[in-house]
């Protein structure tokens, strides 16, 4: 799907370089004091365990490595708009993959332990500028780098899930970026003016085709929490039950955003 034709967002690549970093080291840390019985538990993706789970997670920041480690595209073809509508057509391969991951990496903590450090040294080493073949297309090293902040917090967010106590802090500039991005893909999927949802203190966006609000509350408004937005946008939770549980507020006729979502899964 085609991003719309307007502005792009803007994120600051230095603080998502540190957000991407941080995130990645909250996981770490909380993963590095896991029992073979908890690494074991189910998790609300199908079949995978805590430990494909972990090492989804791991692998999600490798893209990176293997990415650099290609020849460069000539030129950017897609930015990170078109991600989100790009990760379900790859979703037999990245399940491959991360089955294949867990089973060859026991000691899991060393596993993040050797990403971290090589990761921290590829950004050093690369420009932001540098082109990267995705699987969603060919863009710049800073533009890939906001796709892994969503990555990073819908899997922080599933681990926690997952293992009961398990408490991981967010980045705030990861969530940001996250929430964000999925905002605005939520623009590109249904644009229009004629609902607003925000999503505070992060981001708020007009979509929904129908009369234009110009002054004053519009008459569509959806508002929501960070985490509960990415949820319902990476199917996490559904509308229905987001609503049912109070999670999200909703008035105005334009305001149902059932059939909109999930955004990806």
């Amino acid at each position: 799907m085609p991003p719309a034709k307007k502005r792009a967002r803007t994120y600051d690549p230095v603080k998502t370089r540190a957000a991407v970093l941080a995130q990645f080291g909250n996981v770490r840390e909380a993963v590095r004091g896991l029992t073979a019985e908890q690494l074991a538990l189910p998790t609300r993706l199908g079949e995978w365990t805590v430990r494909d789970l972990v090492a989804h997670i791991g692998m999600a920041l490798t893209a990176i490595h293997r990415a650099l480690a290609l020849p460069e595209p000539p030129k950017a073809d897609s930015a990170p708009l078109d991600w989100p509508f790009a990760t379900s057509a790859n979703a037999a391969a990245i399940d491959e993959f991360t089955r294949n991951i867990a089973a060859e990496h026991a000691d899991l903590d060393t596993y993040l332990a050797d990403i971290e450090q090589s990761l921290g040294a590829l950004l050093a080493e690369h420009s932001g500028t540098r082109i990267l073949q995705t699987s969603a297309g060919a863009m710049s090293l800073d533009d890939y780098l906001i796709t892994r902040t969503v990555e990073l917090v819908v899997h922080t967010d599933d681990l926690a899930a997952a293992v009961p106590g398990l408490d991981i802090p967010y980045d705030r500039q990861a969530l940001a970026a996250a929430t964000r991005l999925l905002a605005d893909a939520l623009a590109v999927k249904a644009p229009g003016g004629s609902t607003e949802v925000r999503v505070p203190p992060y981001a708020v966006v007009q979509c929904v085709e129908g009369p234009r609000h110009t002054r004053g509350t519009p008459p569509n408004v959806v508002e929501t929490d960070p985490l509960t937005w990415i949820r319902l946008a990476t199917g996490r939770v559904s509308w229905k039950e987001a609503v049912e549980e109070a999670e999200v507020s909703a008035s105005g006729e334009r305001a149902d955003l059932g059939a909109l979502l999930p955004l990806m899964s």
